[in-house]
């Protein structure tokens, strides 16, 4: 991060450091252009609304595009929230590294430090399990558990108390297994040191001081402004409203519940470009701490699902063909976003949707806008090479298992097929998926058929081994083990 951050008069933001002069470049940001290139888009991928946000030279610049709800034609605005699903983590995040700069937590501390009241199946890896783990989600701590605890302020202590029983990934500390519940721990962390309830928390050590007024946390929040209706469909086609706005409980607010506008969520990136201070002066985190958040804990196997090449503390990491960023996604019911910050060049873009191709939206409208304002070229999108090479799939052969979910992997007629099946508290989350894999790699491969309960397009399927030796696969950034 630069070593010297200020604000001016105007409210623009310079630093110096490594890389020579940021702030007052004189980059000129063609906003018609970008209106219009949101707007074409977003109608090519059948995307019902999007609110896009750019920071640069310390400026956030807003655009709007679209209709929040099909069903009203309510025409989406700059100040419309829409849900952001999974980038809540990065929100929890910070509050934890407030916490840990103000030297009221221990980041290599066990969690049961803390909450002795914490622990997890295996009662031998309790203590194990490091509040470091639960931000880099090494922790071994699963996903895919959702758990209505109810609307009061004691959600989250009985969230914590029903996930006892939940099994492990992998052993702590072992693989990157991309986990909700470590963040809802977190959550409850920040309840127990602050003696706050998360929601409020986020408002007075977070929305307030960084003047975040279109950010939330709660439903009935959302009713006093423009507020974006989730959207459903098949992939190229127009998607219908759906069934409900939100179908998280409170307890999902510390790993997926933070409602906002896209310059908001840009306000909230300006804050850690400037290392850690806000626009009005006020010191948030230390720049040390900014760093060490941006700072690779894991390499990621899947780079594809999430585009992560790693991950930091509360960060997914970025390295576009040496050019480093960060930043974090997001989903809901119908409700996508995408965060993007790139240190080097000062600039971030926050993009929020209701549906439709959004991820298609996302990867050509921020190829165009990083390539012209960050010199970033992305990657291309996840697909099998057109001659996929011939690979020996017997090793690969087995059964895996995280919680909630069984892999079948067999192998018919020389190519790769995987059954992919809800059990467990999950059984009921979808019929079980038939998935061809087409060879990228010796290791990495498409999944065909997945339809839009996974993704539009090919499903990364990537397989590794644990420090063990012992076999797992990646999908969705879950890990789960080879148990036969």
């Amino acid at each position: 991060m630069s070593k010297n951050v200020s604000w001016d008069e105007q409210g623009n933001w310079n630093a110096t450091g490594q890389w020579g002069t940021l702030g007052s470049t004189g980059r000129k940001l063609d906003l018609a252009h970008w209106q219009t290139r949101l707007d074409e888009l977003r109608a090519k991928h059948h995307v019902p609304a999007a609110s896009l946000a750019i920071l640069i030279d310390g400026a956030v610049h807003e655009l709007a595009s679209g209709v929040l709800h099909r069903g009203t034609g309510v025409e989406a605005t700059t100040d419309s929230v829409f849900q952001m699903g999974s980038i809540a983590k990065v929100y929890t995040a910070t509050l934890i590294m407030q916490l840990a700069d103000s030297g009221q937590l221990d980041l290599d501390a066990p969690v049961v430090d803390v909450l002795p009241e914490f622990s997890v199946a295996d009662p031998e890896l309790t203590r194990a399990i490091t509040t470091r783990q639960l931000l880099s989600h090494t922790s071994g701590l699963t996903c895919d558990f959702t758990y209505d605890s109810g609307r009061g302020d004691d959600c989250l202590a009985k969230y914590v108390e029903a996930a006892k029983g939940v099994a492990l990934d992998c052993p702590p500390g072992e693989a990157l297994s991309y986990s909700s519940i470590g963040y809802n721990v977190l959550g409850r962390i920040i309840e127990v040191l602050t003696g706050k309830v998360w929601d409020e928390a986020l408002k007075d050590l977070l929305f307030t001081p960084l003047g975040l007024d279109h950010t939330m946390t709660l439903p009935e929040e959302a009713l006093r402004f423009r507020a974006a209706m989730g959207h459903l469909g098949e992939p190229g086609q127009d998607p219908d409203p759906a069934p409900s706005w939100d179908l998280m409980p409170r307890s999902a607010g510390p790993y997926g519940r933070v409602i906002a506008t896209a310059g908001d969520l840009a306000r909230l990136a300006r804050m850690h470009l400037a290392g850690g201070v806000a626009q009005d002066g006020t010191r948030m985190l230390s720049e040390e701490t900014v760093a060490l958040m941006q700072r690779r804990v894991v390499d990621s196997p899947d780079k594809w699902s999430v585009s992560a090449d790693g991950w930091g503390l509360g960060w997914t990491l970025y390295d576009w063909n040496g050019v480093q960023g960060y930043g974090h996604d997001g989903a809901s019911i119908g409700q996508y976003g995408y965060l993007r910050v790139v240190p080097s060049a000062g600039v971030a873009v926050a993009l929020l949707t209701n549906g439709g191709g959004a991820r298609e939206l996302y990867a050509a409208l921020y190829r165009e806008l990083l390539a012209e304002l960050a010199g970033v070229t992305m990657p291309d999108t996840f697909a099998p090479p057109a001659k996929p090479p011939v690979v020996d799939f017997a090793p690969l052969v087995g059964t895996y298992r995280r919680e909630g979910v069984v892999i079948t992997v067999t192998e018919r007629d020389g190519a790769g097929h995987m059954v992919y099946e809800f059990v467990d508290g999950m059984k009921d989350f979808s019929e079980a998926l038939e998935i061809d894999l087409v060879p990228v790699t010796e290791t990495v491969f498409a999944g065909t058929g997945v339809g839009a309960a996974f993704s539009e397009g090919y499903m990364p399927v990537i397989f590794s081994e644990l420090l063990d030796g012992t076999g797992c696969v990646y999908i969705g950034m879950r890990c789960g083990p080879k148990v036969a």
